[in-house]
């Protein structure tokens, strides 16, 4: 695949030559709660502990240049999904801030939340995964404590943004089979290839003075 062909028409590429079969126009809804409980080496433990441990967001995170500009950009796009201003503009700090410390792309993050939950506060899978990025609660057991409330905007983002991350670390940076742990559907490629499409299609962005990564469906990067 060439490196600066927008990502949504490599995927329609992909599509048209046979390679996978998925639906990539509407949300799936509340999808991880096949997402497996896996025993953790005790570092492993250690290390997700530390990185979902409380740093509030800074009171004047959201009027930094660079965060106001992507959460005016962004606010417009997810108008439709939550009315309330207010509420979609913490949100979406909040997204910036958890996915930046984690070391990810926030256009990533909310390709997720999309696929997820349909940027709904309370959803809940079949199985009992919880909010915006549908976390499992076996995850509170494994790294947290008992007084973390998944349905929490912090504390849903922090969790969903530090389990993607180990995720990610853990294949090596391959984003089609971290995004397939995410959601529990491993080697199969409806759920990452549909998260990238709604990345490409519905939050592109490049900062000013920027040149815009791309992801990969198979961990490749390359300028937009």
């Amino acid at each position: 695949m060439t490196a600066a062909m927008p990502l949504r028409s490599r995927v329609t590429a992909m599509l048209r030559t046979g390679l996978v079969a998925v639906v990539l126009a509407a949300p799936v809804g509340a999808s991880a709660g096949a997402q497996q409980e896996e025993k953790l080496a005790p570092s492993v433990v250690a290390g997700l502990s530390k990185a979902i441990a409380d740093a509030p967001v800074p009171a004047d995170y959201a009027q930094r240049a660079d965060v106001a500009r992507w959460l005016a950009e962004m606010s417009q796009r997810i108008a439709g999904k939550i009315p309330d201003e207010r509420e979609r503009r913490d949100l979406l700090a909040t997204v910036y801030y958890e996915a930046t410390r984690a070391g990810l792309d926030p256009q990533l993050v909310l390709g997720v939340m999309y696929h997820e939950s349909g940027f709904k506060k309370y959803a809940v899978s079949s199985v009992g995964a919880r909010g915006y990025m549908q976390v499992m609660p076996f995850w509170v057991k494994q790294i947290g404590t008992a007084d973390q409330n998944l349905f929490n905007l912090r504390t849903n983002l922090r969790y969903g943004a530090v389990i993607l991350r180990h995720y990610l670390d853990l294949e090596n940076g391959d984003y089609y089979r971290a995004l397939g742990r995410y959601n529990g559907s491993l080697g199969r490629p409806e759920y990452p290839l549909a998260v990238i499409a709604a990345v490409d299609r519905h939050f592109a962005y490049t900062p000013i003075g920027a040149t815009a990564a791309i992801v990969d469906p198979r961990g490749r990067s390359g300028p937009r």
